[in-house]
């Protein structure tokens, strides 16, 4: 696991500045604390940053092929690379290392691109090819690992793990990009390629950049998600490979070198993870879970009973809001532009925490997206009939019926039968492809043309978020609406906000996570699952629950889907108040889009107790807090 950054003239002759690179690679040491690498050729300058997980001693980057004529920095893990090691021998390359880099290089000799589809793992990379004086950069699958890039055709390519690696460049501007905040407003964070500085792109996933002398850098998707053609499956069948898939999956990512345990929220997800590691392992599996003060919204309790069911060697912590303001702007530092997603708080300081016992840890990250454990998938479609009913009913009468009672704030939304209701009328009102938009924006598309200024209403008028995700959806290899939402939910939610924020706060620690859920091979085969093995009328998530369900406490079993909640209303009438109010109101930046009365509105709204204006608050609070630190301009 490292950071990767880099620099590549227009033409890939004129010199490099050396200095500028030693200087992007420093901005990212807390990704790679213990060596540094370098190789600048004609034209060309790569560095790094490692953690060391495998081959400690001899793994250290740039690694290169027999003949130095192609070189790798890589960010990542690839799981399967003692099986691709064998392969490549048995075809005459000889390796150096025992790193799983290495494989990367004999296997872009061997396959050329094409090698990046035999990689299982989380990967971003580099690769330079000097005989044909090429650069790859890619990212794996599902976009565990992140990269960006800016290109000027004078000045040429910068790329790296995080946009402060390019933001170090002095001729960088630190310009807002409208378009991004636009989306950032209604999804928490910024949809690829965009991020919120203008001209610096996040590569998505499963897609590599192609650069070449004097030409423009070139995108391309290398490989997609396919839900179609069906398994042909029995549920005993299809129960019975997914025990052995994931148990595959976990076993893979037990390799390593250093200490290793798993986060374990006490969801059924984590629960699971956490089972398979302690069947696979010969010592108690080190576990580490985070709560909250307010006793609605820890769930310490239900991951108490995985960890005493399967001994394993706890570590429990709480999350007080006295620890708020300098988590937020740590949080901030990490991302380098907001994500408002609040489980990124207790998540920076669970792996804070977790560092001082392990370097790698398990996750449970993606069981909800390959096998359909939100609600929303099962609302969807039992709700198909209430969206026949006539406009004034959906989008009238019932929004104003349930629109008088007061929002709780004291227990997590997602529990909350007058949040549900309330979200009706967004629903029956959003693009029906959009489900995400439908349940879980922050701000509707009114909402936002209510709060901008009079130049970036008329601006973003006809320009709908919800189109983000319908896009999405309609390029889903897939037939059915349930498998064409998952797919969205894939490269939008997944790709966007869950595996960011699970990498920027665990890697600012130099902590590595991995996700067995999003193993490839999983992953491939529940997409092509019956739609019956994902949902059964309100019941979600059902082969996990009927493949494991044995393996958990029986508290944990009876649970239904519960989210990661942390309680921001409460903070925002409470603890953060006043600090939160000052940030709102008098914040130049926000000056620049959104009228301060709207602001205003919202926080009498949230104060009042009648509305709870908490996500749409931190939301705006987040970037206010982003614009206080960077400075960009409009």
């Amino acid at each position: 696991m490292c950071g990767i950054c880099g620099i590549a003239s227009p033409d890939l002759t004129q010199p490099v500045d050396a200095d500028l690179l030693r200087r992007m690679n420093a901005r990212i040491i807390h990704r790679g604390p213990d060596s540094d690498g370098f190789y600048i050729d004609s034209g060309f300058g790569m560095a790094m940053r490692r953690l060391a997980i495998i081959d400690v001693r001899g793994g250290d980057q740039p690694i290169s092929s027999e003949d130095g004529q192609v070189l790798v920095t890589f960010n990542g893990e690839i799981f399967n690379f003692q099986e691709l090691r064998r392969d490549l021998e048995q075809r005459g390359h000889r390796f150096a290392t025992s790193s799983d880099t290495e494989v990367i290089v004999h296997g872009y000799e061997e396959w050329g691109d094409d090698a990046l589809l035999r990689f299982n793992g989380m990967f971003a990379c580099a690769i330079w090819d000097r005989r044909r004086r090429r650069l790859l950069l890619a990212r794996d699958r599902m976009g565990k690992k992140p990269l960006y890039w800016w290109h000027h055709p004078a000045r040429g390519l910068l790329w790296g793990s995080e946009a402060k690696c390019i933001l170090t460049a002095p001729w960088v501007e630190r310009r807002v990009e409208p378009l991004a905040l636009h989306h950032y407003l209604t999804l928490q964070y910024t949809p690829d390629p965009l991020t919120m500085f203008a001209g610096i792109f996040q590569l998505p996933a499963a897609h590599k950049l192609v650069f070449e002398a004097n030409h423009p850098p070139r995108v391309e998707r290398w490989w997609q998600l396919d839900f179609e053609p069906k398994l042909r499956l029995s549920d005993g069948e299809a129960i019975e490979q997914a025990r052995i898939l994931l148990r595959e999956a976990v076993a893979r990512r037990l390799i390593a070198e250093v200490p290793l345990g798993a986060f374990l929220s006490g969801g059924i997800d984590s629960s699971i993870i956490v089972a398979l590691m302690a069947e696979q392992t010969s010592v108690p599996v080190k576990t580490f879970s985070i709560g909250f003060s307010e006793p609605r919204f820890s769930e310490t309790q239900y991951a108490r009973a995985v960890a005493e069911q399967y001994a394993t060697d706890h570590h429990e912590f709480i999350f007080r809001p006295a620890d708020l303001t300098a988590t937020i702007e740590a949080v901030i530092d990490a991302c380098d532009e907001p994500l408002a997603d609040p489980a990124a708080l207790p998540l920076f300081e669970l792996s804070r925490q977790t560092r001082q016992h392990v370097t790698v840890a398990l996750c449970g990250d993606g069981g909800d997206e390959t096998l359909a454990g939100y609600q929303r998938y099962a609302l969807d479609g039992l709700l198909r009939p209430y969206a026949a009913l006539p406009a004034w009913i959906t989008r009238r009468a019932v929004p104003a019926a349930v629109g008088i009672l007061p929002d709780p704030t004291w227990i997590p939304e997602d529990r909350s039968p007058i949040t549900g209701l309330k979200r009706l009328a967004q629903w029956s009102a959003t693009n029906p492809k959009a489900s995400l938009v439908r349940w879980g924006s922050y701000f509707s598309h009114e909402a936002k043309l209510a709060l901008y200024t009079d130049q970036w209403r008329d601006s973003f008028a006809h320009i709908d978020t919800a189109d983000v995700i319908a896009v999405a959806y309609d390029e889903a290899h897939a037939a059915s609406r349930l498998d064409r939402t998952l797919y969205a939910d894939h490269v939008t939610y997944l790709a966007g906000d869950l595996l960011p924020k699970t990498d920027r706060m665990s890697m600012a620690h130099a902590v590595e996570v991995r996700a067995p859920f999003l193993d490839d091979r999983w992953i491939e085969w529940t997409a092509r699952l019956p739609e019956r093995c994902k949902v059964r009328g309100r019941q979600t998530k059902w082969l996990l629950k009927a493949a494991f369900g044995d393996k958990l406490p029986p508290v944990i079993a009876a649970r239904g889907k519960q989210g990661f909640s942390v309680p921001v209303g409460q903070w925002l009438r409470s603890e953060l108040r006043a600090w939160a109010r000052e940030r709102l109101l008098d914040n130049p930046v926000l000056r620049g889009w959104f009228r301060p009365e709207a602001i205003a509105r919202l926080l009498t709204e949230h104060d009042s107790g009648r509305i709870n204006h908490g996500k749409r608050l931190w939301a705006l609070l987040l970037f206010g807090v982003w614009g206080e630190r960077y400075k960009p301009y409009l």
